[in-house]
């Protein structure tokens, strides 16, 4: 691992290469697998190589067909910091998620073509690893919050416009925002390969 920035007990090379190689034994992935932890040009600059997406990503697998090598996965620690911040937990906790994400992808799973067996696994490891929501239940859920907000009916402005003269104000307590802020995070789909993982 290389190129953390942050150098913390929690976020250090080595917690995370313990955590890595935990999730790798516990998903029973054999091979070496590196994990290179990078900015956000340098993600933008594989995926654009690799998957032809001009745009930063999280998360990158590269499988690999070498003997005794599992594959490597590349981190934009900036994007991991972000959707942490949205989330509201710490950036290892964010990273730790996106390399058992990319761990899934090296294990051949694949959630933009399976039935649901890569957000089952993820969803078993991420408990058993003590992890926060992952990355698929993230993408299902701001999927079914965007649809659910496609299917409500518009309003006319008149209407609304009364509708909120008359409505009373609701206050918010930094509290309620805190607990609002770690419902969802804004996370694209994910491809495995040299795609997106």
């Amino acid at each position: 691992m290389s190129n953390l920035g942050q150098k913390s007990k929690e976020t250090s090379a080595r917690a995370l290469s313990l955590f890595a190689t935990r999730a790798q034994h516990a998903l029973g992935l054999p091979g070496e697998v590196n994990i290179y932890v990078t900015s956000s040009r340098e993600m933008q600059d594989l995926n654009r190589r690799y998957r032809r997406k001009n745009k930063p990503t999280d998360v990158l697998s590269f499988p690999s067909k070498a003997p005794g090598i599992a594959g490597d996965i590349a981190i934009s620690l900036e994007l991991a910091a972000a959707n942490a911040a949205d989330i509201g937990h710490s950036l290892a906790r964010e990273v730790k998620v996106l390399i058992l994400h990319g761990l899934l992808h090296l294990a051949g799973y694949d959630h933009e073509t399976g039935s649901g067996e890569m957000l089952a696994r993820e969803t078993a490891m991420r408990q058993e690893l003590k992890l926060p929501v992952g990355l698929i239940e993230r993408t299902h859920a701001a999927a079914a919050e965007a649809a659910a907000l496609a299917r409500k009916p518009k309003s006319s402005p008149k209407r609304a416009a009364a509708r909120s003269a008359t409505a009373p104000k609701k206050v918010v307590s930094s509290k309620s925002k805190a607990g609002a802020a770690t419902k969802s995070a804004p996370v694209t789909a994910h491809k495995r390969g040299g795609r997106r993982a």
